[in-house]
């Protein structure tokens, strides 16, 4: 073979690869398509405290590696983790703010591993919630500025808390 057939055969192994990948995508947007997360604050709440976090991504409960493109968690983003009295408000750059109110908010604890990184042990934070009556969803946080176990801390306390009547 020469030189000319081999790089056309890279060339259109590359294309098949990529289109793949396109397909698969957009195929995983059109399956979640039903998914959204709250967004906006309630007026009234009170910051606890604020963490700068990287957004890792979003998976079916206990399945780290199976990623929902839930909108407007549906990319990596670096962003701010916002601890109010009423739940977590997410503002990732690029997208509206999430804001997971305590009724939403399941349990939080350390994690390693979500769809396609790894990190050190307990190195991710790990928000269980619920984005309807019958979907339970995982979303991976990696602290940058603050504590995670402060982080995780006051957000358990909000997963105790009774309902103070915010909005979902």
């Amino acid at each position: 073979m020469s030189y000319e057939a081999a790089v056309a055969v890279m060339i259109g192994a590359a294309v098949l690869v990529l289109g793949a990948m396109v397909f698969a995508w957009r195929r995983r947007l059109r399956r979640d398509s039903g998914l959204h997360a709250p967004l906006g604050v309630p007026e009234h709440a009170d910051v606890l405290s604020r963490h700068e976090v990287l957004y890792v991504a979003t998976t079916r409960h206990d399945q780290p590696l199976e990623r929902l493109t839930i909108r407007p968690l549906a990319y990596r983003a670096r962003g701010e983790a916002v601890i109010t009295d009423r739940g977590l408000a997410l503002s990732l750059d690029g997208s509206p703010t999430v804001f997971l109110a305590s009724n939403r908010l399941v349990a939080v604890d350390r994690a390693t591993v979500a769809i396609d990184r790894v990190v050190e042990p307990g190195g991710l934070v790990r928000v269980v919630w619920q984005v309807d009556e019958s979907t339970r969803v995982d979303s991976y946080l990696r602290v940058v500025s603050g504590d995670p176990t402060h982080v995780i801390t006051e957000l358990q306390r909000l997963c105790a808390a009774p309902e103070t009547g915010a909005s979902s």
